[in-house]
């Protein structure tokens, strides 16, 4: 049997008696054009990434370092996960103030 442990936690996740919740993120350099650039050159970025990420997905390419792109996952229980929605960066929200409509 497939042991599962959250990843925050470090709880053990029962996989017949918990839910099991998987976090997957990426982390990836922008590529920002600027006016002069758009004018001078017709390269389509964003479909050049996204050919970089599927071969990544494919298993082609292993020559990008974690500086341009980086994928991670985790496995969270019911506890951890509901912390993670409320502050998926880990820090206090900010508190929003309650003005009055006069």
């Amino acid at each position: 049997m497939v042991h599962f442990t959250c990843d925050l936690c470090k709880c053990s996740i029962d996989a017949k008696r918990d839910l099991r919740y998987v976090v997957k993120m990426e982390v990836y350099a922008a590529m920002d054009n600027t006016a002069e650039d758009e004018l001078d050159d017709d390269r389509d970025y964003l479909l050049e990434i996204q050919d970089i990420l599927q071969r990544m997905e494919d298993g082609q390419c292993d020559q990008i370092s974690d500086d341009v792109y980086h994928a991670m996952r985790f496995d969270l229980c019911t506890e951890c996960r509901q912390r993670f929605v409320k502050q998926p960066l880990g820090r206090e929200a900010v508190p929003q103030l309650d003005f009055s409509q006069n």
